[in-house]
Order: C-alpha cells, then structure tokens, then sequence
C-alpha cells in the first residue's frame, strides 16, 4: 500500500497535469473559432471554383482538354496526399485520417495499383512509415507556419502538379479530415487529379442555363483555372485539418481534464482513510500503553 506521502505527491502531480490540460483546453477553444471561421468562408469559394470549372469544361472536348483535367489516360499510379496535424494531444484526428488513408492504399494495392504516398503533417507521417514507409516520397513539414495561408497550399499544389508532369502519377487523391463540429471531424478523399467536375446540370439547376463566350478560348481558361483549383482544395483541406485538430484537442483536453478531477477525488479518499486509519491505529496504542501503566 502506497504510504502518505507516496499519495500527496501523487494527487500533487495529477493537479499539475489538470492545471495543463485545462490551459490547453482553453487555448484550443480559443483558436477553434478562429479556424472554424477561416474553414467555413473557404468552403463556398471552393465549391463556386467547381461549378465555374464545370461550366467551361462542358465546352470542351476531350482532345482539347488539358492534361490536368484530362489525366493521363492510364490509371496505374495514384498518389496519395495525406492531410494530418503536425501535433498529436487531440484524440483520433489523426489516426481517423490515417486509417482512411491505409484503407484507401490496401484497396489500390489489391487492384494491383502502384501506390505513392506524400505527407502533409508529422503525425500522419510517423503512423503511416511503420506500415507503407517505403510508398512516402516526400513529407511536407509545416510545423513552422503558424497560420495557414494560400501560399502554403500554393506551394504544394505546385509540387504536386510538378510531379504529375514529369509523369510521376496518374490519378491524384487528396486525404483531409472535414471539419462538421467540435466532436465530429469526418475523413475525406478528393481526387484533384484529374480534376473531378460536378455534372454541369447538377450546377446549373438552381437557375436558367447562361451562354458564354470566353476569350481567348475555354481550354485555355481551363489550362489556368485547373492549377489554381487545385491550390484551392488543398488550402480548404488544410483549413478544414486546422478547424478539426482544434474541435478535437478541446474535445481530449476537456475529457482529460475530467478524468484527472475524478483520479485527484479517488486519491484524495484513499489518502483521508488511509490518514484516518493511520490516526486511530496511534491512538489505540497510546491508550493501550496508557492502560498497560
């Protein structure tokens, strides 16, 4: 049995890690809002850049189509951009991400598909190299950033499509987590190449079908639009991560926060019987010597 003083300085120690878990609870609520705002204004941006790709490429053909909406022709290698947090004390959102992504290699590796994994983010990186660390060609690190940018999301989506030119990969799949609220952050794959466009009809139903003209010509239109959309879905991915990693930090701080208060009542009843026993074994000694007098 653990002696008083084992027990004082262990509640000592659970009230230290409650007072952390709760400063970081606060904190993450804190920038919670902050990301939550920045996902949600980036979300009607991304879809309206989908519904323009869609109305121009209806015009086009597919010998006029541009390699990045067209592809490659082939379907044999995929790469796969997995979207994770560069810090870990927020639950499962980023071993949810990381098993969408295993899924998601298992199921391509069993139709015989070379596989290509590039990773944004330490934690996804360090869960995915002990299974498939020899399909990691890069790891893009971006611990350093302390809000995220469209430059960020610029720089990879430029990495990226510099890899599909030199006839790295066929098709291109995009792993985030999408942030729904603070306790529901749902893991995702976008393909961004080729480029996925809604049905044009679908885009078009809430309102009469416009004709345009484009100038110079709709390919391109397309051959500018695709890179930057591109860069627009990863930088809505990489918002989506910010929001979610910080619903999911407030979520495990808070419960964390919890337990230690529950563990901190527990020691604190084992201590006062313990205390308490200690106490009447003395005084029946004393009386006990007293009487022997």
């Amino acid at each position: 049995m653990a002696s008083l003083k084992d027990l004082r300085n262990r509640i000592a120690s659970v009230k230290a890690t409650q007072k952390i878990t709760k400063a970081m609870q606060m904190v993450a609520a804190a920038k919670l809002r902050r990301a939550q705002e920045a996902a949600e204004a980036a979300r009607p941006y991304a879809q309206r850049m989908s519904t323009v790709l869609a109305n121009v490429s209806s015009t086009v053909s597919g010998a006029d189509a541009p390699p990045l909406m067209a592809g490659t022709g082939r379907d044999d290698t995929h790469l796969l951009i997995v979207a994770t947090a560069e810090r870990g004390l927020c639950g499962g959102f980023n071993s949810q991400i990381a098993r969408k992504a295993r899924d998601h290699v298992r199921g391509l590796l069993d139709a015989g598909k070379t596989v290509k994994i590039l990773c944004i983010g330490k934690k996804g990186y360090d869960i995915l190299r002990r299974e498939y660390g020899s399909l990691i060609i890069d790891r893009i690190d971006l611990r350093e950033v302390k809000n995220i940018g469209f430059v960020n999301a610029n720089d990879i989506a430029r990495k990226v499509i510099g890899l599909f030119e030199d006839g790295q990969f066929d098709v291109a799949t995009l792993i985030y987590s999408e942030f729904r609220s603070v306790i529901s952050q749902v893991p995702t794959a976008l393909q961004i190449i080729p480029a996925a466009m809604p049905e044009a009809d679908d885009a078009q139903a809430n309102g009469p079908e416009a004709i345009y003209e484009y100038e110079p010509d709709a390919a391109s239109i397309l051959a500018d639009l695709i890179p930057r959309n591109i860069s627009v879905q990863i930088f809505r991915a990489l918002l989506e991560n910010a929001a979610g990693e910080m619903g999911a930090k407030m979520t495990a701080m808070d419960n964390a926060t919890r337990n230690a208060g529950e563990m901190i009542d527990k020691l604190s009843i084992t201590y006062n019987r313990q205390r308490q026993a200690q106490i009447t074994k003395e005084l029946i000694e004393i009386i006990s010597g007293a009487e022997a007098l």
